[in-house]
């Protein structure tokens, strides 16, 4: 069983999964980050990989892609900040990435050196799952977990085959459109947890636009077995880029409420979420 896997089978409540663009505002503070992002509660480690035309992304994401690409981060840098994590704290690692940069670093050379470093998930925004079949064979035989996104408008049959096809967990997009904050959970939350339910017994994280300890504990209730958090810690960043005594404060401060606010959460029934299936991916690293 994968760590991903291990660490929703043992939970207790709802996880906390953080997501910020690995190089923001540069390599070295980003390596700090992401440790203080885990010490402070983070269950997962979400890691954006800096791309120059973020498609999936609103302008907080964007920005922060720009600042990291413009410090000087590359794929080959990211796995050298994640090794320096993994030595920091053995919270699962999920990479986030667009599909040019795997492409060109080679996807089956990329998977095999992002394992070796310690990641433990890959999601890829715009490959979509019907011509994922390579970059899952390379995950499988990596022995890492890929991935999948789900929106609101995903079809039955397409939903059912990303239940079948992802690992780790299922990425739930709360609303169509891009990441960035917003004032309230969308409706259609409910109902893509249910319809997921049906074809998955994955975990399921619901994101984009989760930014408050109120909106997380919200989406807990609706039945999710995670919530991520990106838009909202990225604008910590942007805001206390010049000063990182303040930005780690800040980005502890944010993720202690918002897990605060799930500590109070019921765990998903048995049964839900809890996969031991033969698909599944390798232990860890």
């Amino acid at each position: 069983m994968s760590r991903l896997l291990e660490v929703f089978r043992a939970r207790t409540r709802p996880l906390l999964v953080t997501f910020v663009v690995a190089g923001d505002p540069t390599p070295d503070t980003s390596t700090r980050i992401a440790s203080t992002l885990a010490r402070a509660g983070a269950d997962v480690l979400e890691l954006g990989m800096p791309f120059s035309d973020p498609t999936g992304d609103g302008p907080v994401i964007e920005r922060a892609d720009n600042r990291a690409l413009q410090a000087g981060m590359t794929p080959g840098r990211l796995l050298d900040l994640v090794r320096q994590v993994r030595c920091e704290t053995a919270v699962p690692i999920v990479l986030l990435c667009y599909y040019n940069n795997l492409y060109r670093y080679g996807v089956e050379a990329f998977c095999r050196d992002a394992a070796e470093v310690g990641v433990d998930g890959i999601l890829c925004v715009d490959l979509p799952v019907e011509h994922g079949e390579a970059l899952g064979v390379a995950c499988r035989d990596a022995g890492i977990d890929r991935v999948l996104m789900a929106a609101p408008s995903t079809a039955d049959r397409r939903l059912a085959r990303i239940g079948k096809e992802a690992g780790g967990f299922v990425y739930a997009v709360s609303t169509m459109g891009v990441t960035g904050v917003r004032d309230h959970v969308p409706g259609t939350v409910g109902p893509l947890l249910k319809r997921l339910r049906e074809v998955t017994d994955l975990p399921i994280t619901v994101g984009f636009g989760v930014a408050t300890p109120a909106q997380a504990r919200a989406v807990a209730d609706l039945g999710a077995d995670g919530v991520i958090v990106g838009s909202a810690l990225v604008s910590i960043i942007e805001a206390n880029a010049t000063d990182e005594e303040a930005l780690l404060a800040a980005l502890g401060a944010r993720v202690r409420e918002i897990r605060g606010a799930l500590e109070g959460c019921p765990a998903v029934p048995q049964g839900v979420g809890h996969v031991s299936r033969s698909r599944s991916s390798p232990g860890p690293k």
